[in-house]
């Protein structure tokens, strides 16, 4: 049976500058955020199956106070050594996403992948897209290394993984988005990355502005929605709040 752990950063707020500022419902508010600003979990996961630990997506790569990794620290505090991770699943490439890929060293400012001992997955052509696209929701320094390391895997389209981790290009929230199936012949875990990000929009028929196609998006929602209650999938919510994990009936 796969073990679920969600690996919480926090709540942000995040406006159109696409910058995202911590913010804490016990002394904030969001009259003062500004209009626009949505409220936000930044949420990995891990997934621990009898063949793998899994991480989905990597965070904004923050530091804490102690200056480690908020990310590594997170899988501490769980009992997990950064290091035991042996997959990472990359959804996109948004820096909210990937932030946690690399990290930078704070003496010689060189960088290195966060968990050099797992495999990354990307898609190529969200790897393309966003060194295309250098500035404000993808930042090329953090995710520099990747088509550089030899423990990185280019995913093209729709495949597997060891036959039992499926990815699908969707597109919709930015052009080469991909979505993954973990499925370990106990439990099916959906992990939708940015196209279903919280309960609130799989259950409303919700058009985001933020999304690079949010009708797509909107229909991706509501297709995977119907596929996870006929399979009985959990879900994943990377920007929920309040509910880390679901299931449909």
């Amino acid at each position: 049976m796969a073990r679920i752990i969600p690996l919480s950063e926090g709540s942000f707020t995040v406006d159109g500058t696409k910058s995202f500022i911590p913010f804490d419902e016990q002394k904030d508010s969001m009259k003062d955020r500004g209009a626009g600003s949505l409220l936000v979990e930044i949420q990995p996961f891990l997934v621990i199956t009898d063949r793998d630990i899994l991480l989905l997506d990597t965070g904004l790569g923050f530091r804490n106070a102690d200056g480690v990794l908020q990310l590594h620290q997170n899988l501490i505090d769980n009992g997990i050594n950064p290091m035991e991770v042996t997959k990472v699943l990359m959804s996109h490439l948004h820096k909210d996403h990937a932030g946690g890929v690399s990290v930078e060293d704070p003496v010689t400012g060189e960088r290195s992948l966060s968990f050099p001992h797992a495999t990354y997955y990307v898609n190529r052509q969200e790897l393309e897209y966003a060194f295309a696209n250098d500035g404000k929701s993808y930042l090329k320094a953090e995710i520099d290394l990747l088509p550089k390391r030899d423990n990185v895997v280019i995913t093209d389209g729709n495949g597997s993984i060891d036959g039992y981790i499926h990815y699908e290009m969707t597109g919709g929230h930015c052009p080469y988005h991909q979505v993954f199936l973990i499925d370990d012949g106990e439990d099916k875990v959906f992990f939708g990355g940015d196209v279903a990000p919280q309960i609130s929009q799989m259950k409303s028929r919700f058009v985001a502005k933020y999304d690079y196609d949010g009708k797509r998006s909107m229909e991706l929602r509501q297709e995977f929605m119907e596929r996870g209650k006929a399979e009985d999938w959990t879900f994943l919510f990377y920007h929920d709040t309040k509910l880390p994990t679901t299931k449909f009936s």
